[in-house]
């Protein structure tokens, strides 16, 4: 399965993207001049920064009474000056800048020959490639360019190895020419020095500001025939039918020295030949990425480019394999951008070529980095939801002190984003986004919900304290509202408005229905950590009241579910967040089998939301997606697919944020989009596994393998006709589920290492 290409990316938003969770690139495919855009996870601006503002705690007790009051204009006039960080934004990622190898057709050193460019193209569009291809290779992670003329053949292969910790360029050519190059490395801003380490090996270095973090990349050459010499700061290649490049980089985050690393990094790869660096790579990827399979039948669309695909989607086709494609693009994305030791998937993965990104590229904690990890555990990659654990922990300490000096409370407490450093300080001054404190309290669910897949015991006791903290914060920061109620104050329902009755807009508020359904979902939690643990009996019985002091969902004017304790008027009926429905999903508070009147009331939400322009950017229709699966209508899933692929998805998959005029690339539409697709035929929560629960009319057969259960079990499910086939279940513990299809419910309850087959 491979993205393929019949021309060269002639934009960022067009190239192909690599990883191995610390280094990424994105492959252009260029044919006389290559450009490999570069990022490294830790390469980010500043430093960790104080930013509490000191008279917050003095403030909270005036905002509070004025929410309570209704004098919402007031409450938020004082809560810009007094909640807001000092300085306001925390830290943005960064490019790590761009390896830019420029091709020639005769020899480049020698003043005396005039430069040539391959195959002289530059100079007559007659002479260009007969044949040109670019692809990306799913199951091997590997990018390949491959063009000829007449009997030259040129072939590129390029990956990012996770056990060598190098990117490696692979560059051959057949025929009478032979590869003549030079490769130079441009960063625009902060580069201090690019120099020659020696006769075949180049490196660059500078900071992202004084006092900030420091970085060096590196790149050498192994060839067995040809020239091969430094000049200045250029790396050149004469003659060579085959050449080897490696580029690593290193920042001051993790090493004290950043050249001394890259120099330990590839003087151990640089001694294995190109064969032996790949079948590595390739064997390391494959033992996550061949875990899960996925098929609608027959491919019959494998032979067309994939930007042809996307374009006869978005001219009203209906094409099955490249539903299939963007879910192992998904599980693809996911490790190349979070593996053991990196940080976590950020805004963007690990890809981006700014040095300003927009939203910086950080962390946002109130919906998109939660997003990004939702398709991780089913999809059979439980290893690459650990990044957002460290990250967690690190957070942990500094939450802890935003608890005291914000709010007076113990526990931890992050708001809308953190970064690099783990900052849990509000980001901005936008009171729709930055006065919101369930940030630490909505990843914490992520615990249990990598405990309930893999059933980690040690995994939970190391993580149990994050959990404990983050609901002892609520302890002491809910308070009661004139119904004896316990609610947040203050808060939002990000990034919602709403419209009070004399006609003034607000957004902060006291108990939002989002902030009572995370509450409930991380109470729920915590308890039954605690009781699997045997921990903290009398605080589990305290978290047990606070839970059922939590206020009740309620149905609105128009049938929907309330996002405020009021039935506000929203001033953006079709706002991009459906945030009171997160107890759809990612929760499953609010389902048709349990509470069919709320789940009636849900369904009318989302369809409002649609009426008025809703699902506008990627990440948004990926939850919609995510939701219409948990209302099991599978001819709206498939219908909200497609509108992803017609205007939220890039020729290269990639996902895309409409902003202004064009749009920006954000991944969490690719990690929430796989996540639907895995709803659509498999949902599991509650005790239950719903085979087939959303199948669209247009996907009647497929296959599915190796797809991972609550409980610590895999299922391989065969469908034909739109109905269930065969389906095998294997428990790698004791196991336990109520099996439903199309209505039918069975126990099956297996002892570790059973496997239960049917057929149907």
């Amino acid at each position: 399965m491979k993205l393929w290409y019949q021309s060269p990316a002639k934009r960022w938003d067009q190239a192909l993207p690599l990883g191995n969770g610390r280094l990424g690139a994105m492959v252009f495919g260029g044919i006389e001049k290559e450009h490999i855009q570069l990022n490294e996870d830790t390469l980010w601006g500043g430093s960790y920064v104080d930013r509490h503002n000191p008279d917050a705690l003095e403030a909270l007790p005036k905002i509070r009474a004025y929410i309570l009051n209704d004098q919402i204009a007031e409450a938020e006039r004082l809560a810009k000056y007094a909640l807001t960080a000092t300085p306001q934004s925390e830290r943005p990622y960064q490019s790590l800048g761009d390896l830019l190898i420029t091709f020639y057709g005769k020899h480049i050193v020698n003043p005396n020959e005039e430069f040539v460019p391959m195959f002289g193209a530059s100079l007559d569009p007659d002479k260009q490639p007969d044949t040109y291809e670019r692809s990306l290779v799913l199951d091997e992670a590997i990018a390949r360019t491959r063009f000829t003329k007449g009997e030259d053949v040129h072939e590129r292969e390029v990956f990012i190895s996770y056990p060598d910790d190098v990117l490696v360029i692979h560059l051959k050519a057949e025929g009478s020419e032979k590869l003549h190059f030079d490769c130079a490395f441009d960063r625009r801003r902060n580069l201090d020095h690019a120099w020659k380490v020696d006769d075949h090996t180049i490196a660059y270095d500078g900071s992202t500001g004084e006092n900030a973090i420091r970085f060096t990349g590196m790149m050498t050459a192994v060839l067995k025939e040809g020239k091969i010499s430094t000049i200045g700061e250029h790396l050149i290649i004469e003659e060579a039918p085959e050449v080897t490049l490696l580029f690593t980089a290193a920042t001051s985050f993790r090493f004290e020295d950043t050249e001394a690393a890259c120099r330990d990094i590839l003087a151990k790869a640089a001694v294995k030949d190109y064969e032996t660096l790949k079948a590595a790579h390739i064997a390391d990827y494959k033992a996550l990425f061949d875990r899960v399979s996925l098929s609608f039948g027959a491919d019959e669309k494998a032979n067309v480019p994939t930007d042809d695909r996307l374009a006869q989607v978005r001219d009203g086709a209906t094409d099955p394999g490249l539903v299939a494609m963007y879910y192992q693009y998904g599980r693809y994305l996911m490790i190349a951008c979070s593996r053991p030791g990196s940080m976590p998937a950020n805004l963007q993965g690990i890809w981006c070529d700014s040095f300003f990104p927009i939203w910086d590229s950080k962390y946002t904690i109130n919906i998109n980095t939660e997003m990004n990890y939702w398709p991780v555990e089913t999809a059979g990659l439980a290893e690459c939801h650990l990044p957002l654990f460290d990250l967690l922990e690190r957070m942990k300490p500094h939450g802890q002190e935003t608890a005291r000096r914000m709010y007076g409370c113990r526990g931890f407490v992050a708001h809308h984003n953190t970064d690099l450093y783990a900052d849990t300080a509000p980001q901005d001054m936008v009171v729709s986004s930055t006065y919101w404190p369930m940030g630490a309290a909505w990843l914490s669910t992520h615990i249990m919900e990598h405990y309930a897949y893999t059933q980690d015991l040690k995994f939970l006791e190391d993580h149990y304290d994050t959990l404990y903290q983050a609901v002892l914060f609520f302890k002491d920061f809910l308070i009661e509202d004139e119904q004896g109620r316990l609610v947040t104050c203050p808060s939002i329902s990000p990034e919602n408005t709403f419209i009070l009755e004399n006609g003034t807009f607000g957004r902060l508020t006291a108990g939002p229905a989002m902030d009572n359904q995370i509450l409930t979902m991380l109470f729920e939690q915590f308890m039954e950590a605690s009781a699997i643990l045997d921990r903290d009996p009398d605080f589990r019985a305290e978290v047990q009241n606070m839970k059922d002091r939590l206020p009740k969902s309620g149905i609105g004017r128009y049938g929907q579910l309330m996002e405020w304790r009021n039935d506000y008027a929203e001033a953006e009926p079709g706002h991009r967040h459906v945030s009171q429905l997160f107890g759809v999903y990612p929760g499953n508070l609010f389902t048709l089998e349990d509470t069919p009147e709320l789940a009636k009331a849900a369904q009318a939400t989302l369809e409002r939301r649609l009426a008025n322009g809703g699902g506008h950017t990627g990440w948004s229709r990926a939850w919609i997606i995510l939701l219409w699966d948990r209302f099991r209508d599978g001819n709206k899933v498939l219908e909200n697919i497609e509108a992803l692929f017609r205007q939220c998805t890039y020729d290269n998959l990639m996902d895309n944020h409409p902003l202004g005029r064009g749009s920006v690339f954000q991944i969490d539409g690719n990690f929430g989009a796989t996540a639907g697709i895995t709803e659509m035929l498999v949902q599991n929560y509650g005790g239950r596994v719903v085979l087939l629960p959303a199948l669209p009319d247009a996907l009647p057969e497929g296959t599915l393998k190796g797809l991972r259960l609550r409980g610590n079990a895999s299922l391989d499910l065969t469908w034909k006709d739109g109905k269930v086939q065969k389906y095998t279940i294997t428990a790698d513990q004791p196991w336990q589920a109520v099996l439903c299809i199309d209505g039918d419910e069975k126990l099956i309850t297996l002892e570790a290492g059973e496997t239960y087959d049917a057929v149907c």
